[in-house]
């Protein structure tokens, strides 16, 4: 934790209220987004309660298994699912534009640019809480490889068309929320508590109840006090008054509400099976149909104000404009929501349980990269996080008080203009060491050349550092290009694009001591599914 954070959250803590910690909003949030509010049952992660699910706060549908013991029921659950979030999906898949890619040329090994389609737009899946992430993770892992009746007759438990479908754009979802900055899979807690700072743990700010509570508590009550009411306070009942939804459930709920509920439900199913006419089983057929409804009842009470705090949250995000480098992010996850709409409709098989190595290390790298790049466009869009930079000694601030031309040697001597900047900041700068600055939204270099005295009274220090590039090609440095005195500039000691690794082996190069040599891949059964996809 950054030192500018600790005191955000001190200050949350002397004033009662969650502090700012970012001046504008730096993730993508779509006009239209799916919400997605899941519910399981205790002690068994995979087995869904129900779930509330749409992109109107005012209706959403609610889906719900009234045994979730019952595979042909949780089937069911899934098939709804699927015929509200693949339309979704599919809205997006259609409207496309025209881009650019650079491409390798199989045959002249150079790098070209290929006009190819680009979706206009992507959809975006808001969950509660970063366990709702993974349970988003765990569905599409679960689904992806089931057999339907059209491709295995003689499959056990067949599963509704939809399903594999489903399972794989999950996937997708899942294996693209662990990318930092990309926003197709959103958990609201950790958005929020990106852009406010709240007196209490990381932890505890997964509880979206107070969260939200810290960040807007009631006027006569303190962001505390609110937090600790959404956690713990309780009605008559004893059950919860903000029920997390966190995908798990209240042990309270649970053994009181939902358990006997259940019972009344199998109880119902049991004497309508044993029915003997037909009289007999219509009644019974309402006792079910009543017990079904009574579940659905408690599912709705406990996902809906989640719901409602969810849809809160998106209100508040709402209010903060927009950083300048958020389209630039959500634009790559429009690029990976179109390769895999394309993958879709190719007919390629579905995302492998394990990745292989070479992929695997791909993976990391690229989040590696897309962290140290979101980490850079988040201090250069936001003053109040380029602030915390400072404080580390990892940028600088200051009013450039001279500017003197020089010149490099050799044949060609190209302008390398020392700018002397005075800064009360403490970077961490030795000698030869680069510096960086925006300039027209692209880098600027500059070489650290040594201080110019010791510092004044106030504390302020001057640097002398050599301007490298961005400056034309020209004996004179471009228009706009150096700074001038009386400028206030902002350099940074890191760098504001990532350059990409060292190129991996192809996987025909691999060694056999990861995964290789290359040969026929044994297909692993889709029908037979192991214990961590079992649903």
């Amino acid at each position: 934790m950054s030192l500018i954070s600790t005191l955000a959250r001190l200050e949350a803590v002397g004033t009662g209220r969650a502090q700012p910690a970012a001046t504008v909003r730096h993730r993508h949030l779509s006009g239209r987004p799916l919400v997605f509010v899941p519910l399981t049952t205790a002690g068994e992660a995979g087995a869904p309660l129900g779930a509330l699910v749409g992109t109107d706060r005012d209706a959403p549908r609610l889906l719900c298994v009234s045994q979730p013991r019952d595979r042909d029921l949780r089937f069911a659950f899934l098939s709804e699912l699927a015929d509200v979030v693949l339309p979704y999906i599919d809205g997006y898949a259609e409207a496309v534009e025209a881009a650019e890619r650079t491409e390798t040329d199989p045959e002249t090994g150079k790098r070209i640019k290929v006009e190819v389609e680009l979706c206009a737009d992507a959809p975006q899946l808001i969950v509660p809480s970063r366990a709702g992430v993974t349970y988003v993770r765990l569905l599409g892992r679960s689904m992806r490889f089931r057999r339907t009746a059209e491709q295995d007759p003689e499959a056990p438990y067949p599963a509704p068309p939809r399903v594999p479908l489903l399972g794989r754009w999950l996937t997708h979802f899942g294996e693209r929320a662990r990318v930092p900055g990309s926003a197709l899979l959103t958990a609201m807690t950790d958005v929020l508590a990106r852009h406010w700072a709240t007196g209490q743990s990381t932890l505890e700010d997964q509880h979206l109840g107070a969260l939200l509570a810290w960040i807007d508590p009631p006027a006569d009550e303190s962001g505390a006090a609110a937090a600790l009411r959404a956690e713990l306070a309780r009605d008559a009942e004893g059950q919860l008054l903000c029920p997390p939804a966190g995908p798990a459930t209240d042990p309270a709920f649970d053994n009181k509400l939902l358990a006997p509920a259940l019972e009344r439900h199998d109880r119902a199913r049991t004497a309508l099976a044993a029915a003997e006419d037909g009289l007999e089983a219509d009644d019974r057929l309402g006792d079910v149909t009543a017990a079904e409804r009574a579940v659905r009842a408690l599912v709705a009470s406990r996902t809906r104000p989640t719901w409602d705090a969810v849809w809160r949250g998106i209100d508040l995000l709402r209010e903060l404009p927009e950083a300048a480098r958020v389209e630039e992010r959500w634009t790559r996850d429009r690029w990976s929501f179109t390769g895999h709409r394309d993958r879709v409709l190719a007919g390629e098989p579905p995302q492998p349980r394990r990745d292989d190595a070479v992929t695997a290390a791909n993976k990391l790298a690229a989040r590696e990269r897309e962290q140290a790049r979101l980490d850079a466009q988040e201090a250069l869009d936001d003053p109040l996080v380029m602030a915390g930079r400072r404080l580390a000694g990892e940028a600088f601030a200051g009013e450039v008080v001279e500017v003197e031309m020089a010149y490099s040697e050799g044949r060609r001597p190209s302008p390398r203009p020392l700018v002397t900047v005075r800064t009360c900041d403490r970077p961490h700068l030795g000698e030869r060491v680069k510096v960086f600055r925006s300039l027209g939204g692209r880098p600027q270099s500059a070489e650290f050349v040594g201080h110019e005295g010791p510092p004044d009274a106030d504390g302020g220090v001057l640097l002398v550092l050599r301007v490298l590039d961005k400056m034309g090609r020209g004996k004179e440095p471009e228009e706009g290009s150096v700074p001038q005195k009386g400028d206030t500039v902002c350099y940074t000691l890191f760098e504001h694009d990532q350059r990409g690794g060292a190129k991996l082996p192809d996987p025909e190069q691999t060694p056999w001591t990861h995964g290789g040599p290359p040969g026929e891949p044994v297909p692993e059964p889709a029908d037979r599914p192991t214990g961590e996809d079992v649903l």
